[in-house]
């Protein structure tokens, strides 16, 4: 029957949705937050995120290629450590994605309230002390019932809509570095010296990459692999999309970085210097002061744009991830139901909706967001090194559309620049994110003693390396450098020494005690991949 088709994506689309995932509040909060934090020296911070995430995609672009399925970061980890480790990195995955969709809520009615027009005076409530008020909850919660009914009615809509949205989205930043660079450049603003670039320090280089939301900005490359199942050609449209869409966004964030430092009136920094600097809407503000009213306007319009278009595109990813999820049989089947006439979740998309207005009921701050966001996200990207190679060893005849040489040596270095991120991520976060993933092994557990029967001694073989781990990185986030919220017992640098070390040993580990053969689960329920 032609309702029961489903649209298929083409690389273009595919494109078009991760820019528009990517490019989303992020740009809009993040060069203003990490200026503040590192100076000049945020444009390495940019630098040092995109490479961090381009190392991990690399990873998961071999995986999506080999199995190209809906929600696929969902799964990689179950066909190469069994159930246990695929459901704690699916869950960390699905709860960062989760917070994505308040978070972009967020940030629109944060630029709401900073609307400087008398007629807007009413918006001014939404936000007190960096804090979404109860008023402005009103607003997300709208917010999200849209994104939510977007994504409602079919792939097809959605798609349209990102690929309208995300043209602007790449248009607007791309048109702000050029005229703000124009309208006044203070290329003094970067030093004369490696002190007056980095005032303070190479430490700040690294807070400012988790908590100005640099890696979060990044992340959202998941979203072409997530969609796999629903893209044309996708063994290949996945390499592609991923990797056009990665060096587009890297380069649009640094340039931003670049243009905010130079925008800066040299006289505030001489005042302030760049803790001082607070931007509530941070390249708004400065349009406002160079006097760029046409600018100010466009960029206000952005700030529903940017999210929207965001918050659209991970409703698609997060439905999709807990969609997938029910697979593995640890959590409710009509979670994983598929709308008959769209073949899309809806029932994913309403509990994801509900979960979101618990969240940002509890977390109504963007900053907080995005450190969770960050934290949740690494850890669930954890797995891809280790998957990635552990497949390689246990089946190296498995067909690879993507397959680097490099691989080998790429693959323990992501893992610990991963390791390295998520510390950065600073305690107490660190523990709060950890304890949350840890919520849902009651669920797995349940769902496995009652109904799997399987051999949870197998499966906690497989998954130990992980536990031991997340520990590890709970008493180093305490024990490290007071720069990352730890008590200075293990200073900086040597906390970074012994966390990639330690990583180094967990990595092997973890390839050490994967499956003996590939996971059944793949020969049962996805038919198009090919075994050999």
């Amino acid at each position: 029957m032609e309702g029961m088709k489903r649209h298929k994506i083409g690389l273009f689309s595919a494109i078009m949705l991760a820019l528009n995932s990517l490019i989303g509040s992020g740009w809009l909060f993040g060069s203003g937050s990490a200026a503040k934090f590192a100076g000049p020296a945020a444009i390495l911070s940019w630098i040092l995120g995109a490479v961090i995430i381009i190392a991990i995609a690399l990873t998961y672009v071999e995986l999506g290629a080999m199995f190209p399925e809906s929600g696929g970061m969902s799964r990689y980890a179950q066909y190469s450590h069994g159930s246990l480790l695929g459901f704690v990195a699916a869950w960390a995955n699905w709860i960062s994605l989760v917070t994505l969709v308040p978070m972009e809520a967020v940030a629109a009615v944060q630029y709401m309230s900073s609307w400087p027009w008398s007629w807007a005076n009413w918006t001014k409530n939404f936000i007190k002390d960096g804090n979404i008020t109860f008023a402005g909850l009103g607003v997300v919660f709208i917010f999200m019932c849209i994104f939510t009914m977007i994504n409602f009615w079919s792939v097809k809509i959605m798609t349209h809509f990102t690929n309208l949205i995300s043209i602007f989205k790449i248009l607007l930043p791309t048109l702000t570095i050029v005229v703000l660079i124009c309208s006044g450049f203070h290329a003094q603003n970067f030093g004369s010296n490696v002190h007056e670039f980095m005032p303070y320090g190479t430490r700040s280089i690294f807070e400012a990459t988790s908590v100005s939301g640099i890696i979060m900005s990044y992340d959202a490359f998941q979203t072409v692999i997530n969609m796999g199942g629903e893209l044309k050609n996708p063994r290949k449209n996945i390499v592609r999309g991923v990797l056009i869409s990665m060096i587009i966004t890297a380069a649009i964030y640094i340039m931003l970085q670049v243009t905010f430092i130079g925008a800066v009136e040299p006289s505030t920094l001489a005042k302030v210097g760049w803790h001082g600097i607070d931007f509530t809407s941070p390249f708004a503000d400065l349009a406002i002061i160079l006097g760029i009213n046409w600018l100010v306007i466009l960029l206000y319009l952005d700030a529903f744009v940017s999210p929207f278009g965001t918050g659209v595109a991970f409703v698609a990813t997060a439905s999709r991830a807990l969609a997938a999820m029910t697979h593995t049989r640890h959590l409710p089947k009509w979670l994983g139901r598929l709308n008959q006439k769209y073949l899309i979740p809806r029932y994913a998309m309403i509990a994801d909706l509900i979960l979101a207005v618990i969240l940002v009921s509890l977390f109504r701050n963007w900053n907080l967001l995005a450190t969770v966001i960050t934290a949740s996200t690494l850890i669930a990207y954890l797995t891809g090194p280790v998957t990635v190679m552990t497949l390689r060893k246990v089946k190296p005849n498995l067909d690879r559309p993507f397959k680097p040489r490099y691989m080998p040596y790429l693959a323990p270095i992501a893992f610990i620049l991963t390791s390295l991120s998520i510390y950065w991520s600073m305690w107490p976060t660190t523990i709060q994110v950890i304890l949350v993933i840890a919520l849902g092994l009651p669920i797995y557990f349940y769902y496995e003693i009652h109904y799997q029967h399987s051999n949870l001694k197998e499966q906690l073989r497989s998954c130990w390396w992980m536990i031991v781990y997340l520990i590890f990185m709970s008493i180093m986030s305490y024990v490290g450098s007071d720069g990352f919220g730890g008590q200075n017992w293990i200073k900086y640098p040597f906390d970074f020494v012994v966390i990639a070390v330690a990583s180094l040993g967990f990595y092997y580990w973890g390839i050490k005690t994967g499956l003996r053969k590939i996971d059944l689960y793949i020969e049962k329920d996805s038919k198009k991949i090919k075994l050999p």
